[in-house]
């Protein structure tokens, strides 16, 4: 199957997604991504990423005359655009440094054809770094989270035990509480934990999480 990307303005009003989704469903079509884009100022925007075994042209077609379309136009995906993503959280001096070793590797691997976004949110509080950590695997194309901090247990330990079990890969930092216990794999070294998590996922890198798992560096 063929896979595609469209961005489709559409105006305001019920059943949008129901009219848009209906077309693609009539031609046998799978739905692999969905967004809605409100915007203040203009039309809000539907992003679909679809993959379909026929011609696709009438499809598109169809697309348009659905009403409420003003207009559609096709884009890359953001599997080719952004590629795979990590994630880092913690505090912000730790995640800053964890940043810079992803950022740096990540851009080596990425002149070389790979694609590998790097994400950040400093955040504190053992309930929010949880909610934030369970939020992860809801969002799209993440491959890896990187915890960064001083001491994490508790609630962020259970949150980590659930988003493992979901097939997310977690590194930590060395430091206090139950976390390091949890995870995947354990780095002293922030910038060195970052460098860890682009090899970790990039396809053009031999290092094998799987024979890390739990390890301490």
């Amino acid at each position: 199957m063929t896979a595609h990307a469209v961005l489709i303005a559409v105006s305001d009003q019920p059943g949008m997604l129901f009219g848009l989704t209906g077309v693609l469903a009539g031609h046998q079509a799978n739905i692999t991504y969905v967004d809605i884009i409100q915007h203040h100022d203009k039309d809000a925007e539907i992003y679909l990423e679809f993959s379909v075994e026929r011609g696709v042209d009438p499809v598109f077609e169809e697309l348009r005359q659905v009403p409420g379309v003003k207009r559609m136009e096709l884009t890359p995906s953001f599997t080719k655009i952004y590629g795979k993503r990590i994630v880092i959280m913690g505090g912000g001096a730790q995640v800053g440094q964890v940043a810079i070793g992803a950022i740096s590797e990540a851009d080596r691997h990425n002149i070389r054809g790979e694609r590998i976004s790097v994400d950040t949110i400093p955040l504190v509080g053992e309930q929010e770094l949880a909610a934030a950590v369970r939020a992860v695997v809801r969002l799209p194309r993440v491959r890896l989270l990187v915890l960064a901090g001083s001491i994490m247990g508790g609630e962020i330990t259970k949150a980590v035990d659930e988003v493992r079990e979901k097939g997310l890969i977690v590194i930590s930092l060395n430091m206090a509480g139950s976390l390091p216990d949890a995870a995947d794999l354990v780095v002293s070294d922030p910038v060195q934990a970052g460098v860890m998590a682009v090899m970790a996922i990039a396809d053009t890198a031999k290092f094998n999480i799987v024979r890390q798992q739990r390890r301490r560096y």
